[in-house]
């Protein structure tokens, strides 16, 4: 575990994200700033420090490193910015895109065998979709997504479920897909896929069956497609205000159904999978992060409770 450290921001912290090789952290902040620091052993240096936004810095999301070195950050100034290390630790925003009416909550990076494409979900209601092509950066929608905001947004894997086990017809091999998840302030998951007929991302509106992805009872604050490696089997975590986190994974006909419902008193407010997508980490309001594995019969177990650089109940109440 990474040693806790000053990272130097004057107000509070939303978000601190791992490059791809771990070597680097980038925070995000209430002060409208975003940091970056190498990590060296239990030294941390910090390497940047970008200033673009007028309001709090929700999410940063690093861009996988064949794209080029890019970093997106998404703000309460309705605003997202890309940002590309042009030198080696200098960092400037080569795009803004200002299409929402509301302040912007998360940004998710495509697999990157889909290229260079961003996925931003917006208090107003909409998802808009960022890619870069011919040299240029260009917008899909924004489209409508969850009635009173859109709080999380995560993409599927690029290679369909199931596709590297099973024949493949078509010419070409493999096909990719382009497909999201979002959770919104109407407490339900969504599921989007992009057609190729119609040009434009549609609801898969019968994927979550009779459940219509509807299990929380409160806004639904994270959510994070499981990677899968091609194999077998979709796997989704979502997590809420209302203290339960739910595991989605394939139902009967096609469907995606809550196999596993985590309960606890507090707030959940992150859910992220580990590389393979066998772990998932829950952060909780209490300052807790609860590790969870599916065992060989598909039950899924608590690892552990995680806290450790947190003041316990007793040094919080002295303090």
């Amino acid at each position: 575990a990474m040693p806790p450290f000053d990272t130097g921001h004057e107000e509070m912290i939303h978000d601190a994200q791992l490059d791809y090789y771990g070597k680097r952290v980038a925070t995000a902040s209430s002060d409208r700033t975003i940091k970056i620091f190498e990590l060296q052993g239990k030294n941390q240096v910090e390497l940047a420090h970008l200033k673009g936004h007028t309001g709090p810095v929700w999410q940063v999301a690093w861009g996988h490193p064949s794209l080029g070195n890019l970093l997106a950050s998404c703000s309460y100034d309705r605003k997202v910015c890309i940002w590309q290390e042009v030198r080696k630790n200098q960092w400037q925003c080569i795009h803004t895109d200002n299409c929402h009416q509301a302040s912007v909550n998360s940004v998710a990076w495509a697999p990157h065998e889909l290229g260079r494409v961003l996925a931003c979900a917006s208090a107003d209601g909409t998802v808009s979709i960022i890619s870069y092509n011919d040299n240029r950066w260009v917008r899909e929608g924004p489209f409508p997504a969850h009635a009173g905001g859109v709080n999380a947004v995560s993409w599927a894997p690029a290679i369909p479920s199931g596709s590297l086990v099973l024949p493949q017809p078509q010419a070409g091999g493999v096909k990719l897909q382009k497909c999201i998840v979002t959770g919104g302030c109407d407490n339900k998951l969504k599921i989007w896929r992009f057609s190729l007929k119609t040009n434009q991302w549609d609801e898969e509106t019968k994927i979550f069956g009779k459940t219509n992805g509807q299990k929380h009872q409160g806004w639904v604050r994270d959510v994070a497609w499981a990677p899968s490696l091609g194999l077998p089997g979709n796997t989704i975590a979502s997590c809420s205000e209302d203290g339960m986190a739910i595991i989605w994974s394939d139902g009967k006909n096609g469907t995606i159904e809550p196999v596993k419902e985590i309960k606890r008193a507090e707030k959940m407010w992150r859910v992220s999978w580990s590389t393979m997508g066998n772990i998932l980490a829950i952060s909780m309001g209490n300052n807790t992060v609860s590790l969870w594995k599916e065992s060989v019969d598909g039950k899924w177990q608590d690892l552990a409770q995680c806290d450790e650089g947190l003041p316990n109940k007793k040094e919080q109440k002295m303090g």
